[in-house]
């Protein structure tokens, strides 16, 4: 059984949060809190398995209670409950860089009891499993954990000419660690595919550019990609390219979900594969699913290189780990070390 702390000053939304998780079996919330100061005292009662954090409360709000919690306890999943606005994205985002585990965004007003319940359980549940799983897994074993299959030997590999990213659950944190480690110089145009929803990409890619020697964007449909520069998919949009004449392009565009995700890993890393073929370079980071899965096949067919981040460095392996489950990863590296083994292929 797996026990849930909600912290929120509203009663209404605490008592919608607590059904919405109790619709699973498996969760139980143990407790409730009005502010953060009330949350840090829960805390360390119940020692629960994770916490839902909202940001806007009073006495203590979310980020001085995020920062205090990560203190106390470093290893507790913290999903962050923001609004979807703009002031919304900003507080999110700066609650993950601050360590939170991840966030989901609350239902619109204009959505009904039962839908608001529904939208959330969907949102919530898979995650708190998924980082709950990842958290006692990493209690276990404090060394790196090895892959559950050898990855391929590393081939007669061709220079990339592009690199393609995919992540999910706590892909913020690991992609502005990846991207404060390239070099300016580099010699690649860089696509990003971050799953996250409208207004929060814009200001996630503000961000990274600000931490980031190489120039980075919100991608815009119909653009030329220019080695040095990192274009990230905007929210609820696929980002694929196309070659027209001699160069490649961006492509926007709202065609399906795939994996039950817009923008898809998986659309990207196939346009990459068609457009680059052996110049492609597929990179999965830390994530949930297996968003990027079929992807990685379509790089690896075309005779294009995948590396993925390792189990140990990533919140949730499992967008990283389907690909080396699958048979797929040419290389496993640690955050830590994935910019300098990225730029090193990069450079030939």
């Amino acid at each position: 059984m797996i026990s849930v702390l909600v912290v929120d000053d509203s009663a209404a939304v605490r008592r919608i949060v607590t059904a919405a998780l109790e619709s699973d079996p498996g969760i139980a919330v143990v407790g409730q809190a009005v502010d953060g100061q009330h949350a840090l005292e829960l805390a360390d009662e119940l020692a629960p398995d994770a916490v839902v954090l909202d940001i806007e409360m009073p006495v203590l709000d979310g980020l001085a209670a995020l920062r205090r919690l990560r203190a106390a306890h470093p290893r507790m999943p913290v999903i962050m409950f923001s609004t979807l606005t703009e002031r919304g994205a900003v507080k999110t985002l700066e609650a993950l860089s601050l360590g939170a585990s991840d966030y989901v965004t609350k239902p619109t007003g204009t959505a009904s009891l039962a839908e608001s319940a529904s939208e959330i359980a969907g949102q919530l549940i898979p995650k708190i499993t998924a980082l709950v799983g990842t958290a006692q897994a990493l209690q276990a074993v404090d060394q790196p954990l090895p892959p559950p299959r050898p990855v391929l030997a590393p081939g007669e590999a061709t220079r990339p000419e592009v690199m393609m990213v995919g992540c999910s659950t706590g892909g913020p944190d690991a992609l502005a660690a990846l991207l404060r480690d390239l070099p300016f110089n580099l010699r690649v145009p860089v696509v990003v595919v971050q799953h996250m929803p409208p207004v929060f990409t814009a200001m996630f890619a503000s961000r990274l550019d600000r931490v980031s020697a190489l120039t980075v964007t919100e991608a815009v449909d119909g653009e030329p990609l220019e080695a040095g520069h990192v274009y990230v998919a905007p929210g609820d949009r696929h980002l694929s390219v196309h070659r027209s004449d001699d160069r490649v392009l961006t492509r926007i565009d709202a065609g399906p979900p795939e994996n039950f995700c817009r923008p898809s890993v998986d659309v990207l890393f196939r346009s990459g594969a068609h457009v680059y073929g052996p110049g492609a370079l597929g990179v999965v980071l830390t994530g949930m699913g297996h968003d990027g899965t079929a992807g990685c096949r379509a790089v690896q067919a075309s005779g294009g290189t995948v590396v993925v981040q390792d189990r140990a460095s990533s919140v949730v392996w499992g967008m990283p780990g389907a690909v080396v489950q699958a048979g797929l990863a040419h290389d496993v590296v640690a955050l830590d070390k994935l910019a300098a083994r990225l730029t090193e292929l990069v450079r030939g």
